[in-house]
């Protein structure tokens, strides 16, 4: 495969023309960005792959969601339902997406809304539910929005700084429109993240003056969920690690170092399970998953447990991300 990726690199460097010449046109106002009264962030990557998207929108909510009406508006990737969609107690995680639906089952009280049409999509819920902020789920690289304040993702093992463009690499936008976020989360550090392995990344990134950088790593739930048991007891057990998401490294890692024992079956992100898998797995004694596959598997398998997985900022800088938010929140539009 990666034989393959350097073999396409004509194509890359074609691919990557393409997307400074579509930056270029939308900073010189060619093509028009739309801002909006209503406060907006965007959370997104300049690559393809796993960065941690979706806690990360579970930890604005978490932050935000007290003392503000919040929303959040998602493309709805591989979705079966076409145009603007608001989710109620009935919507089918078919119609509204994986990680949508993920997280209108964890967030009840949140209007979550998916719709290609991003601009589209913050007219029908400044309508519908006029929130005092929009979160715009993977939305950075979408420039008919100009968002009041972007947090970037990278993951500590594939920083953007060290990618190409696609498909020689995994970058879909410009390393330099890492310029436009006012926040930069590192993500997926190890949770014993050094203050000379730190500097190393920041020397990497450069930020700019205006640009805050935070360091992440990835926290997993013990107690699992699905059926109210403890990872310990999976030790004992002949389990299966089922996983559609980008890149299932950490988790296979974290469940390695705590002892459990288990064979892998890898699909593609968002991938929704053909009547013969599901058939397949019904026959495994015990299946372990994300979060996002569980809400995808639950009413199909029995014997299903999912793990929950959460950001935690190292160097104790959780309550500096915190005051950051709460810093736009309380400025005037």
């Amino acid at each position: 495969m990666q034989v393959l990726r350097k073999l396409l690199f004509p194509i890359s460097l074609i691919y990557g023309i393409i997307v400074f010449l579509r930056n270029r046109l939308y900073d010189v106002g060619i093509f028009s960005s739309t801002s909006f009264t209503t406060k907006t962030i965007c959370v997104g990557n300049l690559s393809v792959g796993g960065t941690g998207k979706t806690p990360m929108i579970e930890l604005l909510v978490r932050t935000l969601s007290d003392n503000h009406e919040v929303a959040i508006l998602s493309r709805g990737y591989k979705r079966k339902s076409q145009g603007f969609l608001l989710s109620d107690d009935k919507t089918s995680v078919e119609n509204l997406g994986d990680e949508p639906f993920q997280l209108k089952s964890k967030f009840p009280k949140v209007a979550v809304a998916v719709d290609v049409d991003r601009r589209n999509g913050i007219h029908q819920l400044e309508k519908m539910v006029d929130p005092d902020v929009i979160l715009l789920d993977d939305a950075f690289q979408h420039r008919k929005v100009k968002p009041e304040f972007s947090i970037l993702l990278t993951a500590y093992d594939s920083l953007f700084t060290k990618d190409w463009y696609l498909p020689t690499g995994d970058l879909r936008d410009s390393k330099r429109e890492a310029n436009r976020a006012e926040v930069i989360v590192v993500t997926k550090c190890p949770s014993n993240l050094s203050q000379s392995e730190k500097s190393k990344v920041l020397l990497s990134i450069k930020p700019k003056s205006h640009q805050k950088v935070f360091f992440s790593y990835l926290v997993y739930n013990t107690d699992l969920k699905g059926a109210e048991i403890s990872l310990e007891s999976l030790k004992d057990k002949k389990v299966t690690l089922v996983t559609g998401i980008a890149n299932p490294a950490p988790l296979e890692n974290f469940l390695k170092s705590y002892g459990i024992v288990f064979d892998h079956l890898r699909f593609n992100d968002h991938h929704f399970f053909t009547p013969t898998e599901i058939e397949n797995l019904k026959r495994k004694d015990t299946i372990l998953t994300t979060e996002k596959d569980y809400v995808r598997l639950r009413s199909k398998i029995p014997n299903l447990h999912y793990i929950e997985v959460k950001h935690e900022f190292l160097f104790g800088e959780n309550e500096l991300f915190k005051e950051e938010l709460k810093q736009f929140m309380s400025k005037n539009s």
